[in-house]
């Protein structure tokens, strides 16, 4: 089965440990390796980034390492994938070339 880790128990996302696709059931598994969750992947996501543990509404902050990295500026679904068309990062401001705006 594919999995994804989670960094802390407070988290609301994991990262992907390998490339995932929609309709994948993942394992999540702690920094112990003791699965804590089975999520079904909404969307296709590369290894590495992050899906979403937990309903987040616009607005929530989004968890990973126990501690916020940004706000959902959207309503996200368990199972979806959190990146930048669906989080407002607190580490750095997105440029229009980084969102695809030309």
């Amino acid at each position: 089965m594919k999995k994804a880790i989670t960094m802390d128990a407070r988290d609301n996302v994991a990262t992907a440990l390998t490339e995932l696709q929609p309709g994948d059931e993942v394992e999540v598994i702690s920094t112990t390796r003791e699965v804590v969750q089975r999520v079904h992947i909404n969307n296709a996501l590369p290894l590495g980034h992050k899906i979403a543990l937990a309903s987040i509404a616009e607005g929530q902050d989004v968890i990973k390492y126990g501690a916020k990295i940004g706000r959902a500026s959207k309503n996200i679904a368990v199972g979806d994938y959190v990146h930048i068309h669906n989080v407002t990062s607190d580490r750095m401001p997105l440029t229009d070339n980084m969102l695809g705006h030309t």
